[in-house]
């Protein structure tokens, strides 16, 4: 499980899927969010600008991410 910690209170989840490297921009994270393939907190999530707090967790292609306080 990839852990990104927040230097802010909060990151969006296009940024996160970036900053753990799941993706490689900011239009793959916006087709694969838009392509309903990302989840969040075990819900699928079609908008690029959710924020996640910490607690929140990520799962996408077999990659869980947890975001932290």
């Amino acid at each position: 499980m990839e852990v990104i910690k927040l230097k802010t209170e909060y990151i969006k989840l296009g940024q996160a899927l970036k900053a753990a490297g799941l993706v490689e921009s900011g239009v793959e994270a916006k087709d694969v969010i838009v392509n309903g393939e990302v989840k969040v907190n075990g819900n699928t999530e079609i908008q690029r600008g959710k924020k996640l707090y910490g607690g929140d967790i990520v799962s996408f292609n077999g990659v869980e991410i947890k975001i932290e306080d």
